[in-house]
């Protein structure tokens, strides 16, 4: 699926790694045993990487959400300027990684992506955080994929990000080959229905852009597609969406299948909708369809394998 290194930056006591507060780890067994087989993880850990050692005292974020202190609980000692100093060095090492996604540690005041305790002047916790240098990473790269952990553990939203990884992937090798007008029709064309499955609205966005391909200088173009497609797959895919682009998929040969064949195909496509199997049963019996009447078109497209199989996502959404 890709001819460059899939890489992800993730924090470092994910992968098992001794470095958190209190000296222990928060090893992920899906991240490390399962998508481990297909990427090479970047491990990062600010806190260490500030020279605040480990086992340390614990530390929160303190004052306005929006622009934290990160202090020790007990001392009171401010360590906000060595994070930003750490940050600050560390994400043009990681741009240069070139990075396709970012699995952070969920809660940390460093590292959490959402909803992080930040307490006010009266010492009461709020959930409107966002870790010290979570906000610095997304802030420098908003179109690179970032999940915590452990939203990870939903079947769903784990299937969205990896999904969205992949394909970040793919924009990524696309821009870095010399990328033409050509090649950014024929991209879009081979992701039609996996955009339809997230967002119909970007997808007709995006379909305007490249009708007018000619009137954007490349730089342009490259930049504005990158950013409105990444913005359709941030959109949550749903069972109706999925429902739809099946029954699409299904109108390139249904012309071509007996009437028991049809009826047993929008039998497994309904089971789906009402939950009672997962997608990969719908799709499964699509893609032997395709194969069988050589569909060329639905053959190529990404929505049929966006990430590889044998880490089994759709077998349980």
């Amino acid at each position: 699926m890709r001819p460059t290194p899939l890489r992800l930056g993730i924090s470092r006591c994910l992968l098992g790694e001794e470095v958190r507060f209190d000296g222990g780890h928060k090893r992920d067994q899906f991240l490390t045993e399962v998508l481990g087989r297909y990427v090479e993880w970047v491990p990062v850990c600010p806190e260490v990487e500030a020279g605040l050692g480990t086992p340390r005292e614990a530390m929160r974020l303190v004052g306005d959400p929006q622009q934290p202190r990160l202090v020790s609980i007990k001392s009171g000692k401010d360590h906000t300027r060595a994070l930003e100093h750490v940050t600050a060095h560390r994400l043009p090492d990681l741009d240069r990684m070139d990075l396709s996604g970012y699995v952070f540690k969920k809660d940390s005041p460093s590292c959490g992506v959402e909803r992080v305790r930040t307490y006010n002047e009266h010492g009461m916790p709020g959930r409107k955080g966002v870790g010290v240098f979570a906000r610095a990473y997304v802030e420098r790269f908003p179109l690179i994929p970032v999940e915590e952990e452990g939203r990870l553990c939903d079947p769903p939203l784990r299937e969205n990000f990896i999904e969205r990884v992949f394909s970040y992937r793919r924009w990524q090798d696309l821009v870095q080959s010399g990328v033409t007008r050509q090649a950014v029709v024929r991209f879009h064309t081979v992701h039609k229905y996996l955009l339809l499955a997230h967002s119909a609205p970007h997808y007709r966005q995006l379909g305007r852009l490249v009708a007018q391909v000619n009137a954007y200088r490349g730089k342009d173009l490259v930049h504005r597609y990158g950013e409105l497609f990444m913005q359709a797959l941030a959109v949550k895919a749903t069972v109706r969406k999925h429902v739809n682009v099946l029954q699409h998929i299904l109108g390139y040969f249904k012309d071509r299948l007996d009437a028991q064949e049809k009826t047993e195909l929008l039998g497994v496509i309904g089971d789906y909708h009402q939950g009672l199997t997962p997608l990969i049963v719908p799709l499964t019996l699509i893609k032997h369809y395709v194969q069988i009447f050589d569909v060329g078109y639905i053959r190529e497209q990404v929505y049929l394998n966006p990430h590889p199989k044998e880490l089994m996502l759709r077998n349980h959404v």
